[in-house]
């Protein structure tokens, strides 16, 4: 995905769009431009690289769009960076997402005459715009729309008026409201230093805005009904705190994270079946989710990655209940999934971070995860509220309370011992050189494998792969020797004896093994070569504390690496095309 904003009003434009973009990085950071109108032209200022790069040129003006690129179509260059501007040079537009028939636009626009200064499908959308407009701004924004295949939200301005429009198919835009000026951006973090009111645009729907008002049209121009909504966080719980990077921060917060989750009330009645929708990280957590249901509720449970449910013809039904996990509401397979089961008769239920996001306001039923803003693209908290959250609703359809024995406390006293930044760290150190990495674990301490390796990878760029400890024997266990490290997790919970058996088959092969265990196991002890000891808690409870110690671990690895932690490279916090 990228990052859009605007900005229309009395104010000079420029800084408004940098502060903006660079708090909208984490959507994309290959490349970064601006474009501010002055003395009745469009400058642009526009280059590869980060937002940072934007800080050598200030361009005069009180109206502009910029933009933060996540490469689909065309390498990170100067040339492929937004804005772009139509051949007129009357039109700026910025864009996300994919315009799936870009390369026939091309060649009708070639047709007539006109030639393209980019490798980009965004392009068409600026020269479309030119082709089309005859007086009208609107008018020719609709007939644009009416071309575009594919999912997409950009932003438009025009030379010699005092107007921006937004539109949205399937990616995420929201206007900011304030007075004597209006935003346009991808999310309301490029807002929260400016407004707390602001209007979620549906799909299919336009923002037409000038400094003093906003209008809000369907793509037929029929006006539509504006939603304000309230943003309920503020910029403080968006920046660092004097942590060096906002995934250790992120990291730090999830005690009070877990407390906040343990609060969240389901109302629902009991399904026959369950179909979990997710994506990446969310889709672990629906993993384990598919693990607690069955073993607290008895119900049974599909865990399925958005991505592939939506291509499968799947059976769904009206006596399905089907789960959308996802941190920002806008992960364009969950959407897709979930609408193709909603089609389908199914009751659907969103477990969402983001408020008023595309997928919390689509689904019958919503319950908001209690991450608070999460920046760091790699999931911390957002994965530990989601994880909450499945242990509340098991409990809840299986009609009894969840003992949740101050797992909070117990985590908080985890990281604020010497573990977060001293033992774990020296461990980092010694493994941070290695290229591979195996991750193992048994029953509920799987999901929690694969999500370990996921966060190794993301981060530090070391190859991982997870597997169940069960099936180590089954082809795996040829990948494992002294330059292959296996990460187990190996708490004392039920598998626990057998998890220690595929540790000695680890051993007898010289492989070295990292251990994450209960306090005070000796047995692990004596036969690995590390252990990250966690507190002793309930069985069920472990893949809640043993979560921490996977974060760090791959954290500080990174950080050994010097690695751009928070913007792991190829990567965006939300991926809202296909």
């Amino acid at each position: 995905m990228c990052g859009i904003i605007g900005y229309i009003g009395n104010r000079e434009a420029n800084p408004i769009l940098v502060s903006g973009l660079e708090k909208l990085e984490y959507r994309g950071y290959d490349s970064a431009g601006i474009v501010v109108e002055h003395n009745h032209e469009l400058n642009v200022y526009k280059t590869k690289g980060r937002v940072s790069n934007l800080h050598q040129v200030t361009l005069p003006g009180t109206k502009g769009i910029g933009h933060t690129r996540w490469s689909t179509h065309g390498a990170p260059s100067d040339k492929n960076a937004h804005p772009f501007l139509d051949w007129k040079k009357q039109f700026a537009i910025v864009h996300n997402g994919i315009i799936e028939n870009h390369l026939e636009l091309k060649e009708e626009l070639r047709k007539e005459g006109i030639e393209f200064s980019s490798e980009t499908d965004s392009e068409v959308i600026a020269h479309l715009l030119s082709l089309h407009y005859q007086g009208d701004f609107l008018e020719a924004v609709r007939q644009t729309i009416q071309k575009l295949q594919g999912a997409y939200a950009f932003c438009v301005i025009k030379q010699d008026t005092r107007e921006m429009i937004g539109a949205r198919n399937g990616s995420p835009l929201v206007v900011g409201l304030g007075k004597g000026e209006q935003f346009l951006a991808s999310d309301v973090s490029a807002l929260i230093e400016h407004t707390k009111d602001v209007i979620y645009l549906n799909d299919f729907e336009i923002a037409h805005i000038t400094p003093e008002e906003v209008a809000i049209f369907n793509f037929q121009g029929q006006p539509q009904q504006q939603k304000i909504s309230k943003i309920n966080w503020d910029v403080e719980q968006a920046q660092k705190g004097g942590y060096k990077h906002f995934m250790l921060k992120e990291i730090v917060e999830q005690p009070q994270v877990i407390e906040d989750s343990l609060s969240i009330k389901f109302t629902m009645e009991k399904p026959e079946r369950i179909i979990i929708l997710a994506c990446g990280t969310a889709h672990y957590a629906g993993f384990l989710g598919k693990y607690l249901i069955e073993k607290i509720a008895r119900i049974p449970v599909v865990n399925a990655i958005a991505s592939e449910f939506r291509y499968s013809d799947p059976l769904v039904d009206e006596k399905d209940l089907v789960i959308a996990i996802s941190q920002s509401g806008e992960t364009a397979d969950t959407l897709a999934a979930m609408r193709l089961a909603k089609k389908k008769g199914a009751l659907t239920l969103g477990l969402i971070n983001v408020v008023d996001s595309t997928i919390a306001r689509e689904v019958q039923n919503i319950v908001y995860t209690r991450a608070g803003p999460e920046i760091g693209v790699a999931s911390t908290k957002a994965f530990m509220s989601q994880l909450i959250t499945l242990y509340v609703l098991a409990h809840h359809l299986a009609g009894k309370p969840f003992a949740h024995q101050q797992i909070s406390q117990k985590i908080r006293g985890l990281l604020e011992g010497d573990a977060a930044m001293g033992e774990i760290r020296e461990l980092a150190r010694k493994y941070y050189q290695f290229h591979d990495f195996l991750y193992i674990g048994r029953n509920t301490n799987f999901p929690l494998a694969l999500e370990g390796a996921l966060k190794l990878k993301e981060i530090s760029y070391i190859h991982a792969e997870a597997y169940p400890a069960g099936e180590l024997k089954h082809g795996p266990i040829a990948l494992v020797s002294e330059e292959t490290p296996t990460l187990v997790i190996c708490p004392q919970d039920e598998v626990y004896d057998k998890t220690l058996s595929n540790i000695e088959e680890i051993k007898a092969r010289n492989g070295k093994v990292i251990a994450i265990a209960t306090e005070g196991d000796e047995k692990v002890r004596k036969i690995c070569d590390d252990v990250i000891f966690v507190p002793k808690v309930d069985a069920l409870l472990y893949p809640i504390i043993c979560t921490i110690p996977l974060q760090l671990f791959a954290y500080h690895i990174a950080d050994l690496r010097e690695c751009d932690i928070d913007k792991p490279r190829n990567l965006a916090k939300s991926v809202t095309v296909e």
